[in-house]
């Protein structure tokens, strides 16, 4: 792996990702990231590494519904790895905008593929990024591993599926070497403020309401963002290509309780007192529809073949969130006021 093709590098897990193998591992080759930079992609997020990394990191703003310039980029970089993170990939957005997804992550999983299965003879790997959404809901006992059925409850893990199925069939039938990956869900730094982490951490710190969806029991497992980008190097250097693995942070907790230790770590917090305990902030709203409610992940294949366990627990893993997002407000705001899209547009048009 010389040249990887970081699909969605922009983005809370990609840019994540990018960050981890040019900072921390041994990899000493090149990282092209390419982004469409939609509401939730930020190159800003990347600024240092940019900087830092100039001979071995190039970005790109283009869209992978765009077969010729994604053909383009195959050729121009010599592309042998891909790593497909770009995905529309918010639940809510997805019951309000099904279209967006279905063109994202299954046009554009799609058009990748084509482009890979062209290169076949310098690919080395394309490595595909999805969610444990796409098995669907469990009751209050058993876990998800990979033998377990597909079964999709949302359009975001719908397109997912799809996508997943659309890899798998390129490897059966093209021999296309590939590896797939089916993660728990994440947090950590850089994450946009719309989902349940950022946005409980965020309006915790400026004393707003807290919402909550249903009566708040919804179970998941919890994976720090570094540990899953440790988790996808490992599947992409040792893998057994065809093979899917699960990626589980051993973290099942219910929304409610994850709310009531924000509140609870931040009301310690020194400079962070505020009147009474911020749990009196949490407010009960309607459930989403087809909300699953529980998610579990089985990673013992992951673990047994391949070595990987996370490091970080939810308790370590929430602290250090906590403080990269007081640590970073100017990032937030420069979100949250839409200002970072005034900077996209200024530089990459």
């Amino acid at each position: 792996m010389q040249n990887i093709l970081v699909t969605g590098g922009c983005g809370f897990i990609g840019s994540n990702f990018i960050r981890y193998i040019l900072s921390e591992s041994d990899f000493q080759g090149s990282i092209i990231n390419v982004d469409k930079l939609t509401y939730a992609g930020n190159p800003e997020s990347l600024a240092d590494i940019e900087k830092d990394f100039r001979k071995q990191y190039t970005f790109i703003k283009a869209d992978i519904c765009d077969q010729d310039k994604i053909a383009e980029i195959f050729d121009e970089y010599n592309i042998d790895t891909v790593c497909h993170f770009a995905a529309e990939s918010h639940v809510d957005r997805s019951i309000a905008d099904p279209d967006a997804f279905v063109k994202s992550n299954i046009i554009g999983t799609f058009n990748l593929l084509e482009c890979a299965r062209n290169r076949l003879a310098e690919l080395d790997l394309f490595h595909h990024v999805s969610t444990d959404e796409v098995y669907g809901s469990l009751g209050k006992e058993g876990y998800f591993t990979e033998e377990t059925s597909y079964k999709p409850n949302s359009p975001y893990s719908a397109s997912k599926a799809a996508s997943d199925h659309m890899v798998r069939a390129y490897h059966k039938t093209y021999g296309l070497p590939v590896t797939i990956s089916n993660c728990s869900n994440n947090y950590g730094p850089y994450q946009f403020p719309e989902k349940l982490i950022p946005l409980i951490i965020l309006n915790a710190l400026e004393g707003k309401s807290l919402p909550v969806y249903g009566d708040g029991l919804n179970v998941r497992d919890w994976l720090y963002v570094r540990d899953h980008c440790t988790a996808i190097w490992a599947i992409m250097q040792r893998g057994k290509r065809g093979d899917t693995y699960n990626i589980g942070g051993d973290n099942e907790i219910e929304n409610i309780v994850i709310v009531e230790m924000i509140c609870d770590i931040l009301d310690k917090l020194p400079g962070q007192s505020s009147d009474g305990s911020r749990r009196e902030l949490i407010s009960f709203v309607k459930d989403r529809p087809g909300h699953d409610l529980r998610y579990a992940i089985d990673f013992t294949k992951l673990r047994n073949k391949l070595g990987w366990s996370p490091e970080e627990s939810f308790d370590t893993g929430i602290r250090k969130t906590i403080q990269w997002y007081r640590q970073n407000i100017e990032w937030v705001d420069s979100i949250k006021s839409g200002e970072y899209l005034a900077w996209i547009e200024k530089h990459y048009g």
